[in-house]
Formats: C-alpha cells, structure tokens, sequence
C-alpha cells in the first residue's frame, strides 16, 4: 500500500467551466489526470486529494465528478478547498456517496483517518497574515482553520513506525515566506509531513517544498505536478 496526492482537480463534468481557459497548461488536464492516476496508483492505494475538487455549486451537481473520481484506482480522502462550493456537513457528504455506490471515497472534516503507514490530518487553511488585504473577516476564519487543524490531529492515531501527515488546501505561509500558526500546532503534535495546494499560475515561485521547523512540506497542486498524483510514502 502507498499514499499518494494531488489537489485542485477543479473537475468540471457536470459544469461548464473548464480550467483549460487558463492556458496550454490545462488543456485536456481531465484527461491527462486520468492516464497519469491510472499509471501510478494501485487499487490497494490511498490517494489525498486536499481541495479545490470541483467546480460544482451544489452537490447532486457534482455526480459526474464524483463518478469521475471513484472510477480512478485507489482509495480517496477528501478535503475541502475554497473553491469546494458543493462542501456540506460531513454526515451528508457520506450519505451522498452511500447512495451512489461511489465506495472509494471519503472525506475529512474535523476527523482524521488511520492507515497502515500514516496517520492523515489536516483542514482547509485561509488566507495568512501578513497578506495585502487581510482583514477581520479573514482572522475570523483564519482562527477558526487553526482550531479545526488541531480538532484532527488530537483525534490522529499514528501506527507504530508510521508518519503523520497534514493535508492542507492553502499553503501555512504567507507570499513572503512566513510561517503561521499553523506551523506551530504541527510541530506541537510532531506531524512529520504537510501537503499543500491552492498556488497555481505565476503563483507557483510563492511555493515552498522542504523542511521547515521539523516538518517536510511538499506541494501538490495538479498543475504543478503535471496532473500526476505524487507519492508519498
């Protein structure tokens, strides 16, 4: 068994709003995810898929991407990203894909999951402080993101020689490098990864693979991984 991930799907089957409008960069990406998801990732697999999954409103809109998802190769854990309109609470998202058959797919929120070499957290993450325009509101949620992190790591249950691995949407640094808070909740709870997406376009230089306090931060946007999912462990 392996982990493996890749964010911000963006999958558009039951919208219009394809992503290749962004450039060459996208072009048939819902095909290329396909091919490249089936040549890497085995049926006994677990893919994290840490937000921005479709561009659906509302959630019976996002079947088709749903389906698209399941069909893939692997196990999924889902979380949310700022694009993720169609998220709803967690007991309606398991009744959605429970009433679909769609067996291969779960989501995070609040909770964490136990796999045989890694225990996985996380939440989506905000904007950072330090950022142009950070406001009120923005601290509000910021807040309350960090709150959530630490909900899921407390619940975390790390196997004996495993790693713990923290999926995020939003990086937890700002455009100038500076980490957050929510360094300081994963060095608490010793997490030994950070998965991260939400950058794309020239939005990439802002991005940050390394060690940084203890933790390995890797960066897992779809198109800067070449719609690839990266292995993990």
């Amino acid at each position: 068994m392996a982990i493996f991930a890749i964010s911000d799907l963006h999958l558009a089957l039951g919208t219009d709003k394809p992503m290749d409008i962004f450039g060459a960069k996208w072009a048939n990406y819902m095909e290329r995810l396909e091919t490249n998801w089936a040549a890497v990732v085995g049926a006994e697999d677990y893919v994290l898929v840490p937000g921005d999954i479709s561009w659906a409103t509302y959630l019976e809109q996002a079947y088709k991407d749903f389906e698209f998802i399941d069909r893939l190769p692997g196990r999924k854990i889902i979380s949310k990203g700022n694009h993720d309109y169609w998220w709803t609470t967690k007991s309606k998202l398991d009744k959605f894909v429970a009433d679909y058959g769609f067996s291969t797919i779960s989501f995070m929120h609040n909770n964490s999951y136990t796999l045989q070499n890694a225990a996985v957290c996380g939440t989506r993450g905000w904007n950072m402080p330090g950022e142009t325009g950070f406001g009120s509101e923005d601290e509000k949620i910021y807040k309350r993101e960090l709150q959530r992190l630490e909900l899921s790591l407390k619940g975390a249950r790390v196997p004996e020689g495993g790693k713990l691995i923290a999926a995020m949407h939003f990086p937890v640094f700002n455009s100038k490098g500076v980490f957050s808070e929510f360094l300081d909740i994963m060095q608490k709870y010793n997490v030994d990864m950070c998965i991260y997406g939400h950058l794309h376009g020239d939005a990439h230089k802002y991005a940050f693979e390394g060690t940084s306090g203890g933790v390995e931060f890797k960066f897992v946007a779809a198109d800067f991984t070449g719609f690839k999912p990266v292995k993990l462990l």
